[in-house]
């Protein structure tokens, strides 16, 4: 594909993400992931290359009500708004994506927005922060979430793998320093403090276990918290 070929088909995806809602859009270099993704997902999903990495800022109204972490209504609100609402849109975009690919003569995967795959390692088919932190939209902070500059984690991610060979971004700085808001905050203490500066496991920075543990307690709230992406002073309006 020459040049002016994926610079038109780039643009074309991101128009098409941000009329369906996306703020953030971005594409990763995979190549430095490679094991990663195939100790996660297995050797299939290397394949692709290239993953086309889109996000959906999340409303301040909504989730500054988390600081009423207690409250049934609030929590309720919260997880429908993420599950019932945001999340099957970020799919149709994934889906739109991946078929605009298709018809451009790309392979193209669209990786779910929410599912857990493995309940053992609790991890998904893909990572979408990874897929982001990659495309340069953002770091991975010590709360294991996506942090970008102006939202900070108050984003939900999609992604869409591909074997299109789009310009890639360039990976963020960690910004996240001396705060710990997320981990003195975190009500299952499954935070190590840990940022994802370099490489490093998942479990050095997140006790996914410790998560699911405080969740499973917590069903009449729909398993909702959310107390880490509340937190974060990044995109936090005060």
């Amino acid at each position: 594909m020459k040049d002016t070929g994926k610079a038109n088909l780039r643009s074309k995806l991101e128009s098409l993400a941000k009329d369906m809602g996306s703020t953030y859009f971005g594409i990763a270099d995979l190549a430095p992931a490679t094991r990663r993704i195939s100790e996660q997902s297995g050797e299939f999903l290397t394949q692709f290359p290239r993953a086309v990495s889109h996000g959906f800022v999340l409303a301040d109204g909504i989730l500054n009500t988390l600081v009423h972490h207690k409250n049934i209504a609030a929590l309720s609100n919260y997880w429908y708004y993420v599950y019932q609402i945001v999340n099957p849109r970020i799919d149709s975009i994934s889906l739109l994506l991946a078929q605009s690919l298709g018809r451009a003569g790309f392979q193209a995967f669209p990786v779910p927005s929410s599912q857990t795959v493995d309940r053992t390692k609790l991890t998904g088919t893909f990572s979408h922060k990874l897929a982001a932190h990659l495309a340069g939209m953002g770091w991975i902070g010590k709360s294991a979430l996506l942090i970008t500059p102006e939202h900070g984690p108050r984003v939900r991610w999609g992604t869409v793998l591909t074997d299109a060979p789009l310009e890639a971004g360039t990976p963020v700085d960690e910004m996240c320093r001396d705060c710990n808001s997320c981990v003195k905050g975190c009500p299952a203490h499954a935070f190590t403090g840990q940022a994802f500066d370099k490489p490093r496991p998942r479990s050095e920075i997140f006790a996914a276990e410790a998560c699911d543990h405080y969740l499973s307690k917590r069903e009449t709230f729909h398993r909702a918290c959310g107390i880490c992406v509340y937190i974060c002073p990044f995109g936090r309006n005060k």
